[in-house]
């Protein structure tokens, strides 16, 4: 008859206990770290990094609260669920820190029948952990009690191996509870017990931890089937329980007598809390924890009773090789015993034992463990053989206490932490024996028997426990056996083989003797690979090897060796255990490095070719001023270049890796610009950075890391090497190596990668960017994103940058907790004023969005952006000298292509800025150009120029107008008092995007105006945008108002005839010859120069502008021809004529004047001259590429071709009218057009001519006697007799304004300077004037 085990469980009550264990976790973090490292420890290599990033991840989750970051809670969950079911990672089979996770998720999640299926995997991949380390309460709630049968079974077996021998009755059976007070003494129960009587009770354990491990999982399928059958109405059975190890079949399982079955119904079997608790039941106690030690003085020690006195003891015998040993053990009578250990039992009894909390591990439960009768017996048998416990309890305590030798390893020699006993019976600490057999050995390394299977075993919980236990009973134990005594092994299952490691520590001290004292080379040669050897075997345990081999004598020993041996073997040997001892003790760095001579040993070697000893050198950490001064950057460079380490040892850092972090060092520590840019170009040019890029994807971090830094250094110092690294590297696992490394080499990583994605191809960039985002196998966004939230400020610009172009990839969506993170990121750097270094960053990286980059990885946005203004020729000049320096040229193709994805992708980056809380980024640029420091300010607003700009592109959503009310006012001031022109011409770019018809403007617009006008010669926007304000503005008087601007009195010289501008100057010509030099500051004209060196009228004065030479004429029949200085000018040449000169105009090799009489005459500089236009009485001249055009007494004008001599009729002339003329008194020649002024009959003093055809397009209806005329890209100027300037619009020929001069004076001369900033006047009584813009 079988019944199934105990009552059902219910899923509510499943959920209840998990959901309390759940949250309970999840407040407590420094619980979770440690179970977090308890998981990690028993971990496969190859699962370690990615847990470790889903346990970050998880944390990341918790720590976000839900009110002030759902979504970083949300995205880290959904990455960290991704991660854990992973093909690679999800195995609850094998893998329960998996499940440990994924539960806590689902828990966080809300999903808690999820959780629970979870939390369960872990106890059926690994249940005694689980139970013991994990989750001990939720074992006892959910499992134990339904086990009670098991442990009730197992008890009754106990009690059978014992009854065998004298030892009383425990007290305990079937049916009765269990007694404390009659329990017999631990010392009389050890010394009666027999060998047999051990071992079985030892395999009864080994039995009794299999059925629970059965059981567990057996119970975790029927929890999961109630929580899947939540909604059934029908209760589910519990399983049958297995009684048998390994059993398959019903006999095995438990069958219940009627008698039993009614006792099981009754909870006879269960304590009050329904739980029997095998812990407080003292035979488990001393099958559990003292277990090995009953085994060993069963089997090993010969019991021998003596009489002394009426108390009889215990003498424990035991043999050695070198020498007999006795221990005594003085116990009192058995009866007395019993006696004191009942009456200690009644005292215990009164006692509670409380209940152990809920995640308290077997392990922490029993460092406050209750006392029981037999544990002052029992702690004497923990102490060594040698000592002599005849005193009773009080001299064993008094005792010190060595630590069992059972309970050290023999390869750490400390006390285990994590046994593990191999198939060999050899037990050893879990990383020292894995590290054993990753350096691939496959055999035990004190039996030497060859390993059937590599896999390292569960722990040995039996040690562990009994560990645990002696520690807590004896505090102040003494460490383990000083390295090097040799003493044999007290038990047969113990750890080491004493005489094995004797042998070799013997072996070892007589080589290092022979190293240090040793007055023959070849003795301590041999004495070198004699100890390379041994430390290749690993008979002593590293930590004695290190030990007996750092102490400076014997570092020195080996020095020596480094200087005087030449054989290439000892050498090699010499190095590499110095490179061993150097990377375990800093102390044998600090012998190294006490002499420099010894260091530059090591580097001498490296530099002949041992190319172990860069690892070394690497170790040392010499400073990067004694690495150059060493001038290793060739020979590491070489290194690096190597594709193979062919017959380099294994080393605890690989030659490159080491080579690589020298560079590094050297590139980062190196002060003087110079020599970085030398080493730079040396990578480059020694194809060493394609060596670097393969170490990108080499198998160790460091190595990893370490390139990363090389080739981040060289496309800082070398922007054109970053195409070299973009087309050979493979990015897509790189993140991966956040996992591990601290927070300046992630920073590397990141700003590598964003200084890669500025390639001058806008396809290349979005290639790199799809491989970052898509490749690997975390996420790297989120990655990025937990970064970028604990980053520092300086630092976070970068990150969000990159995160950014990441997001944008695809079409901008409604919603992107990165996009939102990283945008909100920048513009929080960039108001953050207490940190102007992140500020400027922020403004660096927002700017460098717009993705236009130069070959070199330069930033094009100035460039693009005066493009834009209309200054092309700084771009086209700068993208021919970047496409040389290319050397290659694409096809057109794809130039339109790229072109075409450039302006998509600068579209979407400007959308997403701008949108960002409605036109925020304003704001914080506005700040920012208003910030003492320059390099922020030029940022800012090259950075509002292009965004202000994008905004004209972009459809209007509202946000230009919060751009304008947060920057108009800004670029209003540069664009009015900033010298630069540049700088002017961006500011006019964002005006003219903020310009809607110019009706917003204001009272800016005189400010703007004038700032368009000195700008219109060299921008064709500017010339556009002041063509359509002087449409709108052309009868506004507030727009072409003038006013004086200086007056200066002449009157001595005479009249002012001439008058000329050139580069900030103005030159006027006096009718007593005087020519004065005079320079325009501050709206006030200063002399500086005045000359008298002709005798008569300076009636002319002419500029060339390519020579810069100013040529005069005068009534004195001479050309004078001036250079033109900062200082003023001086006479170059004299040039005599037979004719006075009246009007002069001049090319660069003639000279064209009008003379006395009849004709124009065109004199040439070697001395030749001829007459044209011989029947025509010239009045005026302008001379205009190659033609001449002269305004002639009769009112005509012509046109004549000094090449051909081809002469072209513009105007015909008229006849004498009652005997008056009509001349043409001014004649100007200006865009095409032709400008002449005159008095004529229909009512239109200036008429204006097509240059083409000589059609008339124009004319204005002034009625005044013109003199003089000027003309401007925008105004023409008229000069009257009656001593009146008037202004007329080019465009509209409409009058704007008239400035009245002198009443009593005549207009004779008048001149535009260059940049038409002012016009300057001339007049008859003397006076020049200057006028400008009001």
């Amino acid at each position: 008859m079988s019944a199934a085990a105990g009552t059902t469980t219910t899923s509510d009550e499943i959920l209840h206990h998990t959901s309390a264990f759940l949250s309970e976790i999840l407040s407590q973090p420094d619980l979770r770290r440690r179970l977090s490292t308890t998981f990690l420890q028993r971990l496969p290599t190859n699962l370690v990094k990615p847990l470790s990033f889903a346990s970050q991840t998880l944390e990341t989750a918790i720590s976000a609260a839900a009110a002030t970051s759902p979504s970083v809670r949300s995205s880290s969950l959904r990455l960290a669920e991704k991660i854990l079911l992973s093909d690679n990672i999800n195995n609850p089979d094998s893998n329960p820190f998996s499940s440990f996770l994924l539960s806590l998720v689902h828990h966080l999640r809300r999903r808690p029948v999820d959780a629970a299926v979870s939390l369960l995997d872990i106890f059926r991949s690994d249940p005694s952990f689980s139970r013991q380390e994990i989750a001990p309460f939720l074992f006892q709630e959910l499992f134990l009690v339904h086990f009670s049968p098991i442990t009730e079974r197992y008890n009754e077996q106990r009690s059978e191996i014992l009854s065998s021998s004298s030892i009383p009755n425990s007290g305990y059976d079937s049916d009765h509870d269990y007694d404390e007070s009659i329990t017999p003494s631990t010392t009389t129960l050890l010394s009666k017990m027999s060998g047999a009587q051990a071992s079985s009770l030892k395999g009864l354990e080994r039995e009794y931890e299999v059925l629970m491990e059965e059981n567990c999982r057996i119970f975790v399928d029927y929890f999961k089937d109630v929580l899947l059958r939540n909604n059934d109405d029908q209760m589910i059975a519990p399983p049958t329980i297995i009684l048998r190890a390994g059993a398959g079949d019903d006999n095995n399982k438990l069958v219940y007598s009627d008698d039993v079955a009614i006792k099981i119904n009754g909870h006879e079997f269960r304590s009050t809390n329904r739980r029997y608790n095998v812990i407080f039941d003292f035979l488990q106690i001393l099958c559990f924890f003292f277990l090995p030690l009953i085994f060993f003085y069963s089997s090993s020690v010969q019991p021998i009773w003596a009489e002394e006195g009426d108390k009889p003891s215990i003498e424990l015998k035991k043999t050695s090789s070198k020498q007999s040993k006795k221990t005594t053990l003085s116990s009192n009578n058995p009866t007395d015993c019993s006696s004191s250990d009942s009456e200690s039992a009644d005292n215990k009894q009164k006692e509670k034992i409380k209940k152990p909390t809920l995640f308290e591990s077997r392990q922490q439960q029993q460092q406050n463990p209750p006392l029981l009768p037999s544990q002052e017996s029992i702690r004497s048998f923990m102490e060594e053989p040698e000592i002599n416990i005849s005193g009773g309890a009080a001299a064993a305590a008094a005792a010190k206490t060595p630590s069992p030798k059972d309970f050290v390893c023999p390869i750490t020699t400390h006390i285990f932490d994590d046994p593990v006993t191999l198939e060999t019976g050899q037990t050893y600490e879990r990383r020292a024996i894995q590290e054993w057999l990753d350096r691939g050995n496959a055999t035990c390394p004190i039996t030497r028997q060859k390993l059937h299977s590599i896999h390292l075993p569960k722990t040995n919980y039996v040690l562990k426990r009994l560990i645990a236990s002696w520690l807590d009973r004896n505090p102040g134990c003494s460490p383990p056996t000083p390295i090097g005594q040799s003493k044999r092994a007290v038990s047969p299952n113990s750890v080491i083989s004493q005489a094995a490691v004797d042998g070799a520590v013997t072996e070892l001290k007589l080589a290092i003797t022979d190293l240090c004292t040793s007055e023959i080379l070849k003795e301590a040669e041999i004495a070198v690979l004699k100890i390379e050897r041994l430390w290749k075997e690993s008979n002593v345990g590293p930590e004695i090897m290190q030990a007996l081999l750092s102490k400076p004598p014997v570092v020195n020993g080996f020095v020596e060796m480094l200087f005087n041996s030449v054989d290439k073997l000892v050498l090699r040997a010499t190095v590499l255990v110095l490179t061993e001892l150097a990377s375990r003790d800093d102390s044998v760095v600090q012998t190294l490095t006490r002499v420099d001579s010894d260091v530059e040993c090591v580097v001498e070697l490296f530099k002949k070719g041992l190319t172990e000893a860069v690892v070394l050198v690497h170790l040392l950490k010499p400073s990067a001023k004694i690495l150059l001064e060493m001038e290793l950057v060739d020979y590491l460079l070489a290194t690096v270049t190597k594709t193979e380490d062919n017959g380099v040892a294994k080393m605890c850092v690989g030659p490159k890796t080491a080579s690589l972090v020298l560079l590094g060092n050297i590139l980062r520590g190196c002060d003087e610009e110079a020599r970085v840019s030398e080493i730079v170009r040396s990578v480059v040019s020694s194809g060493a950075i394609e060596g670097v890029v393969v170490s990108l994807k080499g198998g160790d971090v460091t190595e990893r890391v370490a390139a990363v830094g090389v080739l981040l250094r060289c496309i800082l110092e070398d922007g054109k090497c970053r195409n070299v690294i973009a087309e050979k590297s493979e990015l897509g696992f790189l993140l991966e190596m956040f996992v591990g490394v601290n927070d300046v080499q992630k920073f590397e990583i990141v700003r590598f990668l964003f200084e890669l994605v500025k390639l001058n191809r806008r396809s290349l960039n979005d290639q790199i960017l799809h491989v970052l985002r898509d490749e690997g196998t975390f996420s790297t966004m989120h990655t990025l994103l937990v970064y970028q939230q604990n980053s520092v400020f300086e630092r976070s610009p970068i990150v969000a940058g990159l995160l950014l172009q990441l997001d944008l990839l695809e079409e901008p969506r409604k919603m992107s907790i990165y996009r939102e993170e990283a945008i909100d990121t920048l513009i929080s750097c960039l108001r953050n004023t207490e940190s102007p270094s992140a500020q400027i960053t922020a403004a660096e990286t927002i700017l460098s969005l717009q993705g236009r980059f130069s070959y070199s990885g330069k930033s094009l946005s100035r460039a693009i952006l005066l493009k834009r203004a209309g200054l092309d020729k700084n771009y086209k000049a700068f993208m021919r000298k970047d496409q040389r320096r290319r050397s290659i040229s694409l096809e057109s193709q794809d130039n339109m292509e790229d072109e075409r994805n450039a302006e998509e992708w600068e579209r979407k980056v400007a959308f997403v800025l701008v949108s960002h809380e409605f036109g925020l980024v304003f704001e914080a640029l506005a700040e920012g150009l208003k910030s003492k420091y320059e390099e922020l300010q030029s940022l800012c607003f090259m950075t509002a120029t292009w965004l202000v700009y994008m905004l004209s592109i972009l459809p209007d959503t509202g946000i230009r107008g919060a751009a304008r009310v947060c920057l108009l006012k800004h670029f209003i001031s540069i664009f009015k008092s900033d010298k630069d022109t540049e700088n002017r011409a961006l500011a006019m770019l964002a005006l003219n995007s903020f310009t809607q018809g110019f009706q917003d403007l204001g009272g800016h617009m005189k400010d703007i105006m004038k700032g368009l006008r000195e700008l219109k010669k060299s921008s064709t926007m500017a010339f556009e945008m002041l063509k359509v304000f002087s449409a709108e503005h052309d009868n506004s008087a507030d727009i072409w108002n003038h006013q004086e601007l200086s007056q200066e009195d002449c009157s001595s010289n005479g009249e002012v005839l001439t008058v000329t501008c050139f580069k900030g100057k103005i030159f006027s010509g006096h009718s007593d010859g005087t020519i004065k030099v005079w320079k325009s500051e501050n709206s006030e004209l200063n002399l500086i120069q005045e000359i008298h060196e002709h005798t008569k009228h300076v009636t002319s004065l002419a500029v060339v502008h390519s020579s810069e030479k100013l040529y005069s004429g005068s009534l004195d029949k001479t050309v004078r021809v001036w250079a033109i200085t900062e200082e003023g000018i001086y006479c170059e040449q004299v040039q005599e004529t037979k004719d006075q000169i009246n009007t002069l105009v001049v090319a660069n090799s003639i000279a064209c004047y009008i003379p006395q009489g009849a004709g124009v005459k065109v004199h040439s500089w070697n001395g030749s001259s001829k007459v044209l236009n011989q029947h025509k009485y010239a009045k005026c001249l302008a001379l205009v590429q190659g033609k001449l055009y002269c305004g002639c007494n009769d009112n005509s004008i012509q046109e004549i071709d000094l090449a051909t001599g081809t002469l072209g009729n513009i105007q015909s002339g008229s006849k004498k009218l009652i005997g008056k003329v009509y001349p043409i008194y001014a004649l100007q020649v200006y865009d095409g057009l032709i400008y002449g002024a005159g008095p004529s009959f229909d009512g239109s003093n200036v008429k204006i001519w097509s240059t083409s055809n000589y059609s008339i397009v124009g004319s204005l209806a002034s009625t005044l006697d013109i003199r003089t005329m000027s003309v401007s890209s925008e105004l023409i100027y008229l000069g009257c007799k009656s001593g009146v300037i008037e202004i007329w619009c080019k465009k509209k020929l409409s009058r704007v304004e008239t400035l009245q001069i002198i009443p009593t004076s005549r207009i004779l001369c008048m001149a535009i300077d260059t940049n038409e900033d002012f016009l300057v006047v001339g007049t008859s009584d003397g006076r020049i004037q200057t006028w400008g813009f009001s």
